[in-house]
């Protein structure tokens, strides 16, 4: 079985093949046998964990410990992970399982993918979680498997031992050092980076879109985006092909010697952004290579990790988020010179009966209000350490904080995008013609979710459609839209 991040949020039944099955077994074998040499104490197998972590556990005490670990650190509350981020999650977390240096048992690996294939939802706080690592979270994830706390199903809080019993499974009994394992590392971070990814890159392929639309109809002079103005920066000169090969070297409005600042530095902006999400990507992928427990059983020895503290994760969703929100303040500045027949030589506001109609003013207020709350996103979540466990943690990465930034972030920035589309659409009708060729099929895609406006008319639940649609939409190649 390979988990890949296409699995994410596909409902293809996951199988353990038999190879696999019995390598888990003989490295479980191998953790069991380690354990079992006497004089090496193991942190939080043998021992307490934070400032206990000198405190010997008895063969009694290390059972209860690994069940006490899921239990006594579940301190977060609602509002609670969507039910496909938290599939995110366990699927980050079997991939975990499925690396040598866990050494959980193949039970509780089969557990796992039981529970990915019946839809089991825990309830995990998304918010609230000042811990070293993603203990608080996690603890809320994983002590369901063991029938305690809650689950949603349909959005509705459930006993956890309840949703087991109706899928017909008892509760999983851990064994040694499973409980550990399953608090350990960074596995929310690692999901909201896959899945922040995703998002930035389908709006700055958007982004892309929307200000070749802008630049078609102003009627912009192209000198300004050749490619060969990128000099030695692939990204930019990358973002200046696609909009080549979209806005082709159309027609430039009579009388202008040049466009609007927010139509020329686009690609600036593209580029910048390409390229944090770019190293938000690859260090996602390092994060792969790297062991995620604490401790790891590596070469036959148990040695302690940092993959709790996932700062370099954190810090670049917030640069990341900073792009995104730049983006978004030259997205509704663009909006607001299409609506200005100064710029356009359209009707102002986008009307065809300016004063007794209002056009799409009001789209732009819907963007500017998107933009205020978007902008209080940029103050880096990752940053703010604080001592806790009695001074033993002393610095916290804050990644999954930096998460949902992130994500937040990149929602504000899909209306935007939204109300951006809709009134680069309306001046193309406005202006007649097809405009640019690589163009068309861009707004005839736009159109076909929100029809040009002859007559006012309540935008939101149109807005909302298009927001959808712009979700659903991955341009792996902008061109292809041509």
């Amino acid at each position: 079985m390979i988990v890949s991040d296409s699995e994410f949020a596909d409902s293809e039944r996951l199988v353990l093949d038999k190879p696999l099955v019995e390598a888990l077994t003989r490295r479980r074998e191998e953790v069991l046998a380690a354990l079992a040499e006497p004089g090496n104490p193991v942190y939080g197998v043998t021992t307490g964990m934070g400032r206990l972590a000198g405190v010997a556990l008895d063969s009694r005490q290390q059972a209860e410990h690994q069940r006490n670990l899921l239990i006594g650190r579940a301190v977060g509350g609602p509002p609670w992970l969507p039910p496909e981020d938290v599939r995110a999650l366990l699927v980050v977390r079997l991939r975990d399982f499925l690396r040598p240096w866990s050494g959980v048992s193949p039970e509780l690996v089969q557990f796992l993918v039981d529970r990915l294939n019946d839809g089991f939802t825990p309830a995990v706080p998304r918010s609230g979680l000042g811990s070293s690592g993603e203990i608080i979270a996690l603890s809320h994830a994983f002590q369901t498997f063991l029938g305690i706390g809650t689950v949603l199903e349909d959005g509705v809080e459930v006993p956890a031992a309840s949703a087991l019993a109706a899928r017909g499974a008892t509760p999983y009994v851990l064994g040694p050092k499973e409980g550990a394992s399953l608090l350990q590392g960074s596995p929310l971070a690692v999901m909201h980076a896959a899945r922040g990814w995703t998002e930035a890159q389908q709006l700055i392929d958007l982004q892309t879109l929307t200000a070749a639309m802008a630049i078609d109809v102003l009627g912009a002079p192209r000198a300004v985006f050749s490619p060969v103005m990128a000099g030695g920066d692939d990204h930019l000169r990358t973002v200046l092909h696609e909009l080549a090969g979209l806005v082709g070297s159309g027609p430039v409005r009579p009388g202008v010697v040049q466009a609007p600042l927010s139509v020329r530095v686009a690609p600036r902006a593209l580029a910048h952004a390409s390229r944090v999400n770019g190293d938000l990507h690859e260090t996602r992928r390092r994060w792969e290579t790297m062991p995620g427990d604490s401790p790891s059983f590596v070469d036959g020895s148990f040695v302690p990790g940092t993959a709790y503290h996932a700062v370099d994760l954190g810090l670049r969703m917030d640069a990341v988020t900073a792009a995104l929100v730049h983006l978004g303040e030259i997205s509704v500045q663009r909006t607001h010179r299409l609506l200005d027949e100064r710029f356009s030589g359209l009707p102002p506001q986008l009307t065809a009966d300016p004063g007794p109609r209002a056009g799409l003013v009001p789209l732009h207020k819907r963007a500017a209000g998107e933009l205020h709350a978007l902008r209080r996103l940029a103050t880096p979540a990752t940053l703010g350490s604080i001592d806790t466990s009695a001074g033993q943690e002393d610095v916290q990465a804050f990644a999954p904080a930096a998460g949902e930034q992130l994500r937040a972030a990149a929602s504000h920035l899909f209306a935007i995008t939204a109300c951006e589309l809709i009134t680069a659409s309306q001046a193309r009708y406005l202006a007649g013609g097809d405009g640019a060729p690589g163009l068309r099929a861009g707004y005839e895609w736009v159109r076909s979710v929100v029809p040009p406006m002859d007559e006012d008319r309540p935008l939101g639940s149109e807005v909302e459609r298009l927001i959808t649609a712009c979700r659903a939409a991955f341009f792996d190649d902008l061109e292809t839209l041509a």
